[in-house]
C-alpha cells in the first residue's frame, strides 16, 4: 500500500473528520503534536490540593500523566506512561483515570491506590461558566513553528474524596474549587530537548514574567462568576513587552467582558520565587477598570515540573517510556531551594481574590513565573530559574 490509512477506532464511526484519515493519526507528523488536559481541585482554606494532567502524543506512540497532591509544603506525586497502540482513545495509564461525564459541564479525575504512592483520590469538576476558548498559542524559532496550540479552559467546584496514607478526606463543593484545562496542537516542552539545532536561548537578557488564573468567584448573594487572566511580559533594559494579554469576566448564560490589559503589582518569594500576593489591574473591552487583590492562601501549591513541565529527573512530555511505567516520590519541603529548582516555578498556587467594583470573592489558581533580575522586588539575576 503505497498511502497506508491509519487503523480505525470508535471515533470513526462518527461524522466529525477533519482530515482524509482516521481518528487514529493527526494531520502532522511533528512529534510535539500533543492532546493535553490539565486540571486541580483545592481547599479554599488552603489546606489540600490535588493535581492531575494526562497526555497524548500519537506521533510518539505514547500516552502519559501524573496526579498529587500537594499539602503545605509537602508534594507527593504518581507519574504513569504507556504505549498509545492499540487503545488511543482510552484514557487511562495504569492508576490514573480521565473520564467526561457530561461534555463541556463535568469530569471525572481518578488516582486508583497504586504503588508509587500512598495516596489515591476522585473528584468530579463541575463547572459554574460555560468553557471559554483562549486565543491560540502561536510561536517561530527562526523559520520553523515552534507551537501552534488551541486551549480552552473552564472554571467550577469539586466534590469527592481523597486519602493519603489511608486516611480519607472527603470534597465538598462548599469548601473546593476547580479549574481545568484542554489544549491541542504543536506543543512546546516535549520530548528531550533537541541537540543539532543552532544554539541560542530567545530568552537570554530578559526577565519573562507570566501568570495563568482562572478563579471561582461568588458575591455576597450567592450568584456565581469567574474571572480569569493571563499574561506574558518581556522585560530587559529600557524596555517592556507584554506579549501576551487575555482574560475577563466569565458569567454563567455565556456572556464574557474581554480584560483587555493587566498591570501586575505582585511579590515574590526571592529564594523560591514563589508567588507572595499582591494587585493586578485591569482594563476592560468597555475602558473600564478593575483592581483584583491576590492573596496566597498558603503554602500548598502543586508543583507542575513533578508533571514534567520543563522536565524532571531528566524526564520529559511524551518521552517513550516502555509498555507501561509508574513511579513516583515524596518531597516532604518544596521550599528547600534545591528541590525549588528540581520542581521548576510553575505551580498551581492557591489564591483568594476579591473584586470590590465585580462584588465578589473567590478562589482558583494563579500559574505563576517570573526570570531574571528586579531590584524593585528583590530578585537576583544570579538566582534566576525557570
Amino acid at each position: 500500500m503505497t498511502n497506508p490509512t491509519g487503523p480505525l477506532g470508535a471515533g470513526d464511526e462518527g461524522f466529525s473528520h477533519q482530515i482524509a484519515d482516521t481518528f487514529a493519526v493527526v494531520g502532522t507528523s511533528d512529534p510535539s503534536w500533543t492532546e493535553k488536559v490539565c486540571a486541580m481541585a483545592a481547599a479554599k482554606d488552603g489546606s489540600l490540593q490535588l493535581g492531575f494532567g494526562l497526555g497524548k502524543y500519537p506521533n510518539r506512540n505514547v500516552m502519559d500523566g501524573y496526579a498529587g497532591i500537594s499539602r503545605g509544603v509537602e508534594q507527593m506525586t504518581v507519574r504513569a506512561s504507556r504505549r498509545l497502540a492499540p487503545e488511543p482513545d482510552t484514557t487511562v495509564i495504569g492508576p490514573i483515570r480521565y473520564q467526561v461525564d457530561v461534555a463541556l459541564q463535568s469530569v471525572l479525575f481518578t488516582l486508583e491506590p497504586n504503588p508509587a504512592q500512598p495516596i489515591a483520590f476522585e473528584w468530579k469538576f463541575e463547572a459554574i461558566v460555560p468553557p471559554v476558548v483562549e486565543d491560540r498559542s502561536h510561536s517561530r524559532r527562526g523559520y520553523r513553528v515552534t507551537t501552534d496550540l488551541v486551549r480552552y479552559h473552564q472554571i467550577g467546584l469539586a466534590s469527592g474524596w481523597v486519602e493519603i496514607d489511608g486516611a480519607r478526606t472527603e470534597i465538598t463543593p462548599d469548601a473546593w474549587v476547580s479549574t481545568r484545562d484542554h489544549s491541542w496542537g504543536v506543543r512546546y516542552d516535549v520530548g528531550l530537548p533537541p541537540q543539532d539545532l543552532e544554539p541560542g536561548d530567545p530568552l537570554a537578557g530578559l526577565s519573562f514574567r507570566m501568570i495563568w488564573s482562572p478563579v471561582a468567584m461568588q458575591r455576597p448573594d450567592g450568584t456565581r462568576y469567574g474571572i480569569f487572566m493571563h499574561y506574558q511580559i518581556f522585560q530587559g533594559p529600557g524596555f517592556v513587552h507584554k506579549h501576551v494579554i487575555m482574560g475577563g469576566i466569565e458569567h454563567p448564560d455565556g456572556r464574557r467582558q474581554a480584560i483587555v490589559d493587566l498591570e501586575p503589582d505582585l511579590t515574590f518569594d526571592p529564594v523560591t520565587r514563589r508567588l507572595r500576593g499582591g494587585r493586578i489591574q485591569a482594563t476592560l473591552d468597555d475602558g473600564s477598570v478593575r483592581t483584583f487583590g491576590i492573596e496566597v492562601v498558603s503554602d500548598t501549591g502543586f508543583h507542575l515540573g513533578a508533571g514534567l513541565y520543563f522536565g524532571f529527573d531528566g524526564h520529559h512530555h511524551g518521552q517513550w517510556r516502555g509498555d507501561l511505567e509508574v513511579e513516583g516520590e515524596r518531597i516532604a519541603d518544596c521550599t528547600d531551594p534545591v528541590e525549588a529548582r528540581r520542581l521548576h516555578q510553575i505551580r498551581d498556587t492557591v489564591i483568594h481574590l476579591t473584586d470590590p467594583t465585580g462584588g465578589g470573592e473567590g478562589w482558583g489558581n494563579c500559574q505563576p513565573i517570573i526570570t531574571g533580575g528586579d531590584d524593585a522586588l528583590g530578585l537576583s539575576a544570579d538566582d534566576s530559574f525557570i
